[in-house]
């Protein structure tokens, strides 16, 4: 989660809640998420991708990512 850490820590304080929900989800989980204390979900890992345009992908935040999204292992 290293590079989700790095990548959140660059948005600016009161940015950081309006960056989790267009995620769908809150400022809390993802910092939960980042410490490595929950796993995202397919749907948070998609909107993760999406906002961060691509600095952290879903490779990047699930180890079973090959098994949800078998397409981008080619």
């Amino acid at each position: 989660m290293e590079k989700l850490k790095t990548f959140l820590m660059t948005i600016p304080k009161e940015e950081r809640a309006p960056f989790a929900e267009r995620c769908g989800t809150t400022w809390p989980f993802l910092r939960n998420v980042m410490y490595g204390q929950r796993t995202p979900g397919e749907k948070l890992c998609v909107a993760l991708e999406r906002e961060s345009g691509k600095a952290v992908t879903r490779r990047d935040l699930r180890n079973d990512w090959f098994e949800i999204w078998p397409e981008l292992a080619a």
